[in-house]
């Protein structure tokens, strides 16, 4: 008799183990955007030549492992090729429980091209989004 208590606790425990790692759900990114700070909390998609422009994200469910990607491309501008590769930058997640990550770049001594931009961003290799934005 003991022993089926004991299969029936623990089949119990399982379902409640199961249960609890499906609530969790799987780690994304989501709602990225341009901003003028790493908080994301002054958005804007147009910037200044002089300016720091930054590329803001939210992670749920994030786990040590994880990694998020930005690459950075001149859409448009005056003396570069269209889609101008400019830099990929890469943050490996070490901890669970973080929940945004930015990406910046800040401005060359001479100041961004007047032009359209785009950053992909990735998460695990998969692109997520696609944002833009415009100096002037």
């Amino acid at each position: 008799m003991n022993s089926k208590k004991l299969s029936i606790l623990l089949a119990a425990v399982v379902l409640i183990a199961a249960q609890i790692a499906c609530a969790v759900g799987e780690p994304t990114l989501s709602n990225i955007r341009t901003a003028k700070d790493e908080d994301g909390t002054q958005l804007s998609s147009v910037f200044v030549p002089s300016d720091t422009i930054y590329i803001v994200g939210d992670l749920a469910n994030a786990q040590a492992g994880n990694k998020v990607t930005s690459r950075w491309y001149i859409e448009s501008a005056e003396g570069f090729d269209p889609n101008f590769f400019i830099e990929e930058a890469s943050i490996d997640i070490t901890e669970s429980g973080i929940n945004s990550v930015y990406f910046f770049y800040p401005a060359p001594t001479d100041g961004f091209p007047v032009g359209t931009y785009k950053v992909e961003m990735y998460f695990n290799n998969a692109l997520v989004d696609t944002v833009r934005f415009t100096v002037q």
